[in-house]
Order: C-alpha cells, then structure tokens, then sequence
C-alpha cells in the first residue's frame, strides 16, 4: 500500500515512526507469513553482514560512530525493547536466536492488543535491522 503520513523529527531522519490506517488493518494469515518470512531474511542479512566484517569499522566525518560489535549489541537491545510493542517480552540472558524466535512467534500469533499494530511492528523491527546491516555495509574499510 502507498500512503501519505504526516512527518515526525523520527521521519525527517529516515526512520518508521508514523502509522497510516492501513497498519490498523490486520494482515492475513497469509501475508503475516510472508513478512515475518522477509523479517527473518533481514536477520539472515545482517548476521552474514556482522560475520564478514572487521571488528573496527571506519569512522565518520567527525572521527564517531560504533564499531561492529556495538553495533550489533545496539540491534539485539533495541529488538529487545521493541518485543512488549509487538505482545512478548524477552527474559533476560536470552540468547539472540532465541529472542528473535519470540519476536517472530508474537508477530505470528497477531495480537491486535499491542501498542503497535503488526503491520508496523514488522515494517519498523526489518527497517532497523536492515538499516545497521546496511551502516556496517557503509563503514567497512
């Protein structure tokens, strides 16, 4: 679906931040799949990008910006904190495929009582991982 949102400072960045009416239609069954389908390809994405990269990753303009591994730690605690928007909560210590296998399962049991509808929660969570698999991309020497 194409649609017009208002902006927020989150979209004048470049992220997902505003939900269209469409993200408050609950997707079949079918299309449920495909996306979570496309999240964990996403996931797949950013591990082989993590696994073929160096440690220590070109800096920016500035001389900042975090290396691989914090990177990588960033993504891992922000799917933990995106995990209650969607209907699950993450147990502390869990380990990372773990954690993606509750958000996938949440995702696909389509609780319509979350502070994100699913259609978002899936477009929001594959866009940040996809995001710091294409940052690492970016920064390699």
């Amino acid at each position: 679906m194409i649609g017009t949102v208002a902006r927020t400072k989150t979209t004048d960045f470049g992220a997902p931040d505003a939900r269209g009416p469409w993200d408050e239609e609950p997707p079949s069954s079918a299309e449920l799949e495909r996306q979570v389908g496309i999240l964990r390809t996403a996931w797949a994405y950013f591990d082989r990008v993590v696994a073929t990269s160096p440690q220590a990753l070109r800096k920016g303009p500035r001389g900042g910006g975090r290396d691989r591994d914090a990177i990588a730690d960033h993504v891992r605690e922000a799917e933990r904190a995106y995990a209650p928007k969607v209907g699950t909560r993450v147990p502390p210590r869990t380990p990372w495929p773990a954690q993606r296998d509750l958000l996938a399962g949440a995702l696909l049991d389509g609780s319509s009582d979350t502070p994100w509808p699913l259609g978002y929660g899936l477009r929001r969570i594959t866009w940040y991982v996809l995001d710091h698999a294409w940052e690492i991309e970016d920064r390699r020497d």
